[in-house]
């Protein structure tokens, strides 16, 4: 296997000779991919012969070498979640080659592998996006394969199988590495839709299978983008305003100047989306003198009056807002109505706060702007195609002069789809005419977002006379991620994003109204895994908990008489019904509760169990956690996806958020912005359903917005007492 996920640059129109040299290779080869303007849709022709079509730019996903050497390129960046075995497998998979005999190399945005979200990572869909496309590659290259052999033996093509990178001849087990074939196979047309394996005939694909990236991030081998380093580089640390808002003023360098290994002082922009942040770069030979320098540096800013912002008074004005009706989403029925008229109704508020997103990787990025105008970049980042194409945006050059090499990502979260610290490291390369590695402090990173948005929500809800479900209201007030983003948002319509998730539970309620109330903010926001669902599912579910309440019922029962059609909610709530053993009563003193949530990126069940501490708090004893996929790739990194987005919802639930007083964020690092410690991690039991149907789901996201509510409804179980606000303390509740 690679030791490092390091890109290729491999052109488009260039001769064969400078193909083959581009691509590393070490004899003829034959490379097989998609159709960038198709974005990863169909299969198109293979990449040999004596020159690479002029018109067409093709993308090579499976390169095999004379020697027998096999690359498959993966277009989805190493986050922590898997994709550097979970992608490649696909190809592998149908092109029979077991992938400890694969080397695996990260593509870097290049135009050729697809446009927008081609080569990022977001949204848990790497493999809902390319689970048959990917497949389809290797069977194609199989197919081929085959086909060559068959011509060179002069046998029919039923005869020859593919098996372990070779292809044999059933009947003489004579056999043909794939590098043997190689060249033959180059000149023969790519299948259009080539024979998919029957998933009984597998032999990695659904089942457990190490990760490669493991072992050399055990061994210290892997290079994540903070290990990066090119000849002649300097270091840079910059000073930016915590104060949201602010203008430099002026900056007196020259105390940082005395400091050895100091080169300079220069002003540099941050972009975030169409946010503009002034900040002071000490640029110098180590990055200690590079933080040195900037402890020296005196700077005055304007505040412009941001620093009265507090989060007291923005609560406090989201409160009123929760008064007026906003913009309608979701309608059907009529609401209004049927609440007016309901025998028993019921109302409740509730509040979730602005987080950071904490990757253990601070933010960085390594750069290096050329004599001639081309960029290179040695960054860690949730896409290669973002990072092209936001540096060629703000530094406007063509997206074709970057070069970006995608390095592990020590987390990613959402936090890395924002492209802000690669930007600033080409800025200060251009500006200081050498390559410039940005690192930001973990005070950076939690002062600076951008963050996940603070969301309110009110629930209104009206019950039958027999205690069943007729009327539900959803009415979100909170900040808008694309306002703070995009010049161009529009107030007057719904906001799909801060509504995400309300109107996609399967629940039969008749009458069902969801509303947005938009909040302005200063403060940059972005997504955070799961999205609004991290925010929504909370108060949504706890308060399905609260009718169910009110109407006598059990939890999980009231739920199932909401789900008479067949659904995958449904299926999920059953499972989780019997492997929690719901039904079974627990000892005094401990409750469970459950939650479920569907939306974009797919869909989880959660049971939680917690248990009277006798101090007045709570302790989370254990999880039980039912996802539904569709098809797995690897059920082992299924459960470490789920195990790990469990432990961020619990630590967003009960640590710290992140809130302001004199226009910034009062927690700077991680004894205020606490996140979980191992000692207080719960069991965790995961099932997966995964029963092969059409539709393929996320893996990475839909195990955390579940917990909260399951948390906060296992609490009342036990205690009696509501939880309508987050973060809570579960020493206090």
């Amino acid at each position: 296997m690679s030791t490092t996920p390091t890109p290729t640059g491999i052109n488009a129109g260039t001769s064969r000779r400078n193909f083959l040299k581009a691509a590393g290779l070490t004899g003829a080869a034959f490379a097989l991919g998609f159709s960038s303007t198709d974005t990863l849709a169909s299969p198109v022709q293979n990449l040999s012969g004596l020159a690479l079509p002029e018109s067409v730019e093709l993308t090579p996903y499976i390169l095999i070498e004379k020697s027998g050497r096999i690359i498959i390129m993966n277009p989805r960046p190493e986050i922590g979640q898997g994709t550097y075995q979970s992608v490649p497998v696909l190809i592998a998979e149908e092109l029979e080659v077991p992938l400890d005999k694969v080397v695996i190399r990260q593509t870097g945005g290049e135009s050729k592998y697809g446009g927008m979200w081609s080569q990022a990572v977001g949204g848990s869909g790497s493999i809902r996006g390319g689970y048959t496309q990917m497949r389809k590659v290797g069977a194609s290259a199989r197919e081929m394969l085959i086909q060559a052999a068959s011509q060179q033996w002069s046998v029919p093509i039923a005869e020859c199988v593919a098996e372990n990178g070779t292809i044999v001849h059933k009947s003489t087990g004579k056999k043909l590495t794939y590098g043997q074939l190689a060249e033959t196979a180059a000149k023969l047309p790519v299948p259009k839709e080539p024979a998919l394996k029957d998933p009984k005939q597998f032999t990695m694909l659904g089942k457990p299978m190490p990760r490669p990236d493991v072992p050399m991030k055990v061994a210290g081998q892997a290079t994540f983008g903070i290990d990066a380093k090119v000849p002649g580089m300097v270091y840079a640390s910059i000073e930016r305003c915590p104060v949201f808002g602010s203008k430099l003023v002026s900056f007196d360098a020259a105390q940082s100047l005395k400091i050895k290994g100091v080169q300079k002082a220069v002003k540099v922009e941050r972009v975030v989306g169409k946010n503009r942040y002034e900040g002071i770069a000490i640029i110098a030979d180590n990055y200690w003198a590079a933080m040195q320098g900037r402890k020296a540096l005196k700077v005055t800013w304007d505040h412009n009056h941001h620093d009265t912002f507090n989060s007291d008074d923005f609560e406090k004005s989201l409160r009123e807002l929760a008064k007026t009706d906003g913009v309608q989403g979701h309608n059907a029925g009529d609401f209004d109505k049927t609440f007016a008229d309901a025998p028993s109704k019921l109302e409740a508020f509730y509040e979730t706060p602005i987080v950071s997103h904490s990757t253990m990787e601070p933010m960085n990025a390594l750069a290096q702007y050329k004599p001639d105008g081309k960029i290179e970049l040695w960054v860690s980042s949730q896409g290669g195609d973002l990072v092209r194409d936001e540096v060629a945006k703000v530094l406007k050059v063509p997206a074709d002069d970057i070069t970006v090499h995608i390095l592990f990502n020590g987390g990613g979260f959402g936090r890395r789809l924002t492209q802000d610290f690669a930007t600033e490291a080409v800025l200060l390369s251009k500006a200081v005419g050498k390559p410039v590695k940005v690192i930001w402090t973990r005070e950076d990173d939690t002062l600076l977002g951008p963050f996940r948005p603070m969301t309110f929500s009110a629930m209104r809800g009206a019950l039958s006379a027999d205690g069943k479900s007729v009327a539900l209201q959803h009415k979100v007030i909170s900040p808008s991620i694309d306002a703070t983003m995009n010049e161009k948002y529009d107030k007057t319509k719904p906001d799909g994003t801060m509504l995400e998730g309300t109107n996609e539970q399967k629940y039969e309620i008749p009458n069902l109204n969801t509303r947005y109330v938009h909040a302005d903010i200063h403060i940059p926001l972005t997504y955070w895994r799961s999205v609004t669902s991290s925010t929504l599912a909370f108060p949504h579910e706890c308060f399905i908990d609260e009718m169910a309440h009110k109407a006598g019922q059990d939890p999980l029962a009231f739920r199932l008489a909401m789900l008479t059609k067949d659904s995958d909610a449904k299926r999920v709530l059953l499972k989780l019904k019997d492997v929690s053993g719901w039904d079974k009563p627990l000892p005094a003193g401990k409750g469970r509760g459950v939650a479920q949530w569907e939306f974009f990126a797919g869909l989880a069940g959660q049971v939680v169990e917690v248990s009277k501490d006798g101090n007045g708090g709570v302790k989370v004893d254990k999880v039980y956690c039912v996802i539904d996929l569709g098809t797995v790739v690897n059920p082992d990194t299924v459960k470490a996806q789920v195990e790990g987005a469990i432990a961020m919802a619990l630590t967003a639930a009960t640590k710290d958020g992140i809130t302001f007083e004199n226009g910034r964020a009062v927690q700077s690092n991680f004894d205020k912005n606490r996140m979980l410690r191992i000692n207080e991690m719960p069991a965790i039991e995961v099932h997966i359903l995964a029963e092969g149907g059409p539709t393929i789901k996320g893996v990475g996201e839909p195990g955390l917005p579940p917990l909260a509510p399951a948390l906060a409804n296992a609490v009342f179980a036990a205690t009696g007492k509501r939880i309508r606000r987050l973060p809570f303390d579960l020493e206090k509740v």
